[in-house]
């Protein structure tokens, strides 16, 4: 990692555009680690690319798809060279479906380098939903395990009525008075009776997701601090992982990676490194011989 004054971003403004507050943990890591300024692009409305609860639909395919939107909407909008973005997306997690976990993806653009780098991390996640009309005691304890109040959450009718143009839709309630009337409401506008109550995942209204992004912003500002020891790129960093790490007991080869592999975003400079952990072989119970 190199010091600020010989860091080419030391200084450089890079523009961001978010509704939901992300600037306030992205930016201390990028000017920490790195030097960069970042500025709000205030007039983009990050909107227009999806919403979480579907009123808009996501008009890219991908998260980082969408990122990369966000970052080139905020160069267009403050004519700055450099962009930073922020996307997520929330469901099962693909270890263990019954579990829910977030998927968060930070893009950084320099157009003057042609440089892209990208991190991206499972996180942990309040994800979640629930179906009530009132503020029983399964509701109650739905509220408690999601943090409600600091995290706030959607109600919406859970089974819209056919008949009704336009459909109740609240967010970010963050208090039980509020959130007792928009039940009441949604509940009544519903073939059901019942009203769904979603986790609110906009960053300002989830703790918990922008704790998240704030240590992918870490990460990823780490990794923009590393120049590449052949061109001197910024991002020298993780392009990936090689499986095999062998059983300790036979030494067949397992699905676990067993080394990490460097790489250059610009450059085909790379490099091989240990596991992290510094595991040399994984218990038998990984193994496809020994635990086939």
């Amino acid at each position: 990692m190199n010091t600020h004054g010989a860091h080419p971003y030391h200084g450089v403004k890079a523009a961001m555009a978010t509704r939901h507050g992300k600037e306030q943990v992205v930016a201390p890591a990028l000017a920490t680690a790195v030097g960069i300024d970042l500025v709000l692009a205030k007039d983009v409305d990050t909107d227009q690319l999806g919403t979480f609860t579907g009123e808009i639909p996501r008009r890219l395919g991908t998260p980082v798809e969408t990122a990369v939107r966000k970052a080139e909407l905020a160069l267009e909008s403050t004519g700055l060279t450099c962009a930073v973005a922020s996307e997520g997306s929330f469901g099962p997690h693909p270890m263990a479906p019954w579990l829910a976990c977030g998927q968060e993806h930070l893009v950084f653009l320099d157009t003057e380098r042609a440089l892209r780098v990208t991190e991206q991390k499972t996180t942990e996640t309040n994800f979640a939903h629930h179906t009530t009309s009132g503020l029983d005691q399964t509701t109650e304890a739905f509220l408690d395990s999601i943090g409600f109040g600091p995290h706030a959450v959607i109600v919406r009718p859970h089974t819209p009525a056919d008949d009704t143009p336009t459909q109740p839709l609240y967010k970010g309630i963050q208090d039980r008075t509020r959130l007792r009337e928009t039940i009441t409401e949604c509940a009544a506008a519903s073939a059901c009776g019942r009203a769904r109550l979603e986790t609110d995942m906009r960053a300002h209204v989830n703790p918990t997701r922008m704790h998240q992004i704030g240590l992918l912003a870490g990460t990823l500002a780490a990794r923009l601090a590393t120049l590449c020891p052949a061109c001197a790129a910024p991002g020298y960093g993780i392009v990936g992982r090689e499986r095999g790490l062998p059983c300790k007991l036979c030494g067949t080869p397992t699905d676990w990676h067993r080394v990490v592999l460097y790489g250059c975003v610009l450059c085909p400079q790379h490099s091989t490194h240990p596991r992290a952990d510094g595991l040399t072989h994984t218990d038998p119970a990984h193994c496809p011989s020994c635990n086939p």
